[in-house]
């Protein structure tokens, strides 16, 4: 599988696969790309939902088998002429995907529009639901065999009621080797079979291992900002992570600011919208010049944007300290959240095993 190509206008170089590839080939490289770009996770981005767009409409005529057999031969035309075939339009998905609305100017293949992309997405996976199901089929961990595993199950508690909430489950198959850290390949062969140090005391300012993140804000390895992953390890002397990558044989190592969380949350206190409180959901980004979380409601199917202080992140969450006045050397500290206090809303947050603090909820960022 080569890199994407989001500038070419060959399907195949869009979606980053060989014109040999299988049909789940093509199915998890759009997957990957639609998560990464869909823009509930890029609000306000018009540059990720134009690519939303050129990733979906790549799918939606390489899933269909006329479809891809004329666009092989014929290209983006013979797509079209299959179009007006009228039979198998859309790949086998409800309402079928054929003839775009939005066409070039002058003629020529018409393209998916925003709305259509979206539709497609929801119907490709979980239908209807803009994420669920997205990950599912996956397999085990680490190579072993059997259903998804739940990543839950590494925090200290959690809120209950959140079955099928497609994050926690995205990642139940990532089992290639580490290929390399810090974006750069190779360095590292051998390690997958090689044991990973356990602990012997709990590290409550470490973010635990099998925990769901996305990176953001890299530089030197820009193209993987927006991709998903699972912690894996922390590596204390150079205070970074090693984060396995989704569908890729490729590990990197990260900044703890490089990684967000997709952790369960409750919302809380929201006055102009009561009926969100009480809901649960998952994190799915963090906008900085808004200093606003987008929350996936999985019960509501929407995406909303909170303040952290109407965000209540479940115990055994790893967060960090921000805005403190009154004890300023503590921002920048990372500690377990231990308990919720709804009553004040503040959080026990455990630095250390000796040090527990109370912490005002909007004072502890992912």
């Amino acid at each position: 599988m080569g890199a994407p190509n989001l500038n070419s206008s060959d399907y195949y170089e869009i979606l980053g696969c060989p014109r040999s590839a299988s049909d789940a080939e093509l199915k998890k490289a759009y997957r990957k790309l639609a998560v990464k770009w869909h823009p509930d996770k890029n609000p306000d981005n018009e540059e990720a939902t134009k690519n939303f767009q050129k990733v979906s409409e790549a799918f939606a005529t390489l899933s269909d088998p006329k479809k891809r057999q004329m666009y092989d031969q014929y290209g983006e035309e013979g797509a079209r002429a299959a179009d007006q075939m009228g039979e198998n339009g859309g790949g086998g998905f409800p309402g079928g995907f054929g003839g775009f609305g939005g066409g070039r100017p002058g003629g020529g293949v018409q393209h998916m529009s925003q709305e259509e992309a979206a539709e497609f997405f929801a119907h490709a996976f979980g239908g209807g639901d803009p994420f669920g199901g997205m990950f599912g089929g996956m397999g085990g961990m680490g190579g072993m065999s059997g259903p998804s595993i739940r990543f839950q199950s590494s925090r200290g508690g959690g809120f209950g009621g959140m079955g099928g909430d497609p994050f926690m489950d995205m990642l139940g198959g990532l089992g290639g080797g580490m290929s390399g850290m810090g974006g750069q390949r190779g360095g590292m062969a051998g390690m997958r079979q090689q044991s990973m140090p356990t602990m012997a005391t709990k590290q409550y300012d470490v973010i635990p291992n099998g925990t769901i993140v996305s990176l953001k804000g890299l530089v030197n390895a820009a193209i993987h900002n927006g991709d998903r992953g699972v912690i894996k390890q922390y590596i204390p002397t150079s205070k970074r992570y090693v984060v396995e990558l989704e569908d890729e044989d490729e590990t990197l190592s990260v900044r703890p600011e490089n990684l967000l969380q997709h952790v369960h949350v409750k919302i809380h206190d929201i006055q102009s919208q009561p009926e969100l409180n009480e809901q649960t959901g998952t994190i799915i980004t963090w906008c900085p010049n808004k200093g606003r979380y987008n929350i996936y409601i999985a019960n509501m199917t929407k995406v909303v944007s909170l303040k952290p202080g109407n965000v209540i992140l479940e115990n055994g969450t790893v967060a960090r300290v921000e805005g403190l006045t009154g004890k300023p050397e503590m921002n920048g500290k990372w500690g377990t959240i231990k308990n919720w206090v709804k009553e004040s809303n503040k959080y026990d947050v455990q630095l250390s095993p000796s040090q527990i603090i109370r912490v005002k909820v909007e004072n502890m960022i992912l």
